[in-house]
């Protein structure tokens, strides 16, 4: 009798133990799974005010009360969820500035997405505004799907649909209407 006594012990300390074993490698991959969060930045700053600098000279300020960084997911961002407002300076000085209530940068893509009050004014007076507005930066071009109002001294467009070099030398709308007094 003690013979299967033992042996039904054994291979119930068998069967316990290896249905310990697997039950714990499933609950532990699902406490894993719960854990991870898919979109979690990297770094996160406050208050933030970026100066871009080259060959001594300042090219850009960038203030914005919160930026998230994304640079660890297979596609890198930064987001600015609380928007931007840049000065950039061109090789005189002078001061144009962009600005908006949401911005997206895309690492891989060098595209910026502003959104949200979009609004460009540039040093010698011209503004756009729209809601959304994308910026290719390897090309410095600017294109937009959504409406837009553009003005300057002598000038009123709007229409839906606009691209432009950064420094509005050429400009290409889609569907607009306006008054054009000069070009320059």
């Amino acid at each position: 009798m003690k013979v299967h006594f033992g042996k039904y012990f054994l291979t119930l300390v068998t069967v316990l133990a290896v249905t310990v074993f697997f039950s714990c490698e499933s609950n532990f991959k699902d406490v894993q799974r719960i854990n991870a969060v898919p979109f979690s930045p990297i770094g996160e700053a406050e208050h933030v005010n970026l100066k871009y600098t080259d060959s001594g000279r300042i090219k850009a300020i960038l203030v914005s009360p919160l930026l998230l960084d994304f640079s660890n997911l297979k596609y890198p961002y930064t987001e600015f969820p609380k928007g931007v407002f840049v000065t950039l300076f061109d090789e005189r000085g002078n001061k144009s500035y962009v600005e908006s209530d949401y911005a997206i940068t895309y690492a891989k893509t060098d595209i910026i997405d502003l959104q949200g009050h979009v609004k460009i004014t540039s040093s010698d007076g011209k503004v756009l505004q729209t809601e959304q507005l994308y910026y290719d930066q390897k090309n410095e071009w600017f294109f937009t799907e959504k409406y837009f109002k553009f003005t300057d001294a002598n000038s009123y467009l709007e229409g839906k649909g606009i691209d432009f070099s950064k420094d509005f030398s050429v400009m290409n709308a889609q569907q607009n209407r306006g008054e054009i007094s000069k070009i320059e």
